[in-house]
């Protein structure tokens, strides 16, 4: 991912690269398979005790030609929040005109081999942790046994697991930085008041960096 050097967008804090995967899990996973590159979008879920760089974790479909490229490098990207900025809410609109329309956002970029589980007790194991992941804090949540021990096994038979050591995890978080505190402090409000979800989420992340 480019990242031009002077204008100070890369972020390599591991706190907050977890929080944005935690915010946005659905990824997109990239390989280079034997038929070029292939893309995957499923939702990854990140072990920080696991490796210098942390884990993701998920599954796939046994069909899906992933369950079958063990050992190649992925790319997960992670998109968090984007949102157009306009030149109305740069100071310097009124004092010279010099300005123009730009667009931020804050992504994450995780890179590793790929590994590929496919023994029911790991794939289980995996399903199990996701579940309780995205069910947690609900009313009444469900879990896998929830559901007849049959069932859930010809579904595990269906799904690989997939495990990515990672080898370097970075975001880039276009939020601004390369403005006066000024112009910041006008793009941040501005998008405060829009009435996207978007927006306000992306002033969320300025206010927050």
């Amino acid at each position: 991912m480019y990242q031009p050097k002077h204008q100070r967008f890369l972020e390599t804090r591991s706190a907050v690269l977890q929080a944005l995967i935690a915010e946005y899990p659905l990824a997109t996973l990239v390989v280079n398979g034997p038929d070029g590159l292939q893309s995957n979008v499923i939702p990854l879920l990140f072990d920080a005790t696991r490796g210098e760089h942390g884990t993701l974790i998920g599954h796939v479909a046994r069909q899906d030609p992933l369950a079958r490229m063990a050992g190649e490098p992925v790319l997960a990207l992670f998109r968090g929040p984007d949102a157009y900025v306009t030149p109305a809410w740069y100071p310097e609109k009124a004092v010279h005109g010099k300005v123009v329309p730009t667009w931020n956002y804050a992504v994450v970029e995780a890179r590793g081999a790929l590994q590929v589980l496919e023994a029911p007790e790991q794939v289980l194991g995996i399903v199990t942790r996701m579940t309780q992941h995205f069910e947690a804090g609900r009313a009444q949540p469900w879990a896998v046994d929830d559901a007849p021990a049959e069932f859930i096994d010809s579904m595990l038979r269906a799904i690989a697991g997939i495990e990515i050591p990672l080898e370097q995890l970075q975001g880039k978080f276009k939020l601004s930085q390369n403005r006066s505190a000024e112009t910041m402090a006008g793009v941040q409000v501005g998008l405060e008041n829009s009435s996207g979800a978007a927006e306000q989420a992306v002033a969320r992340w300025m206010a927050a960096s």
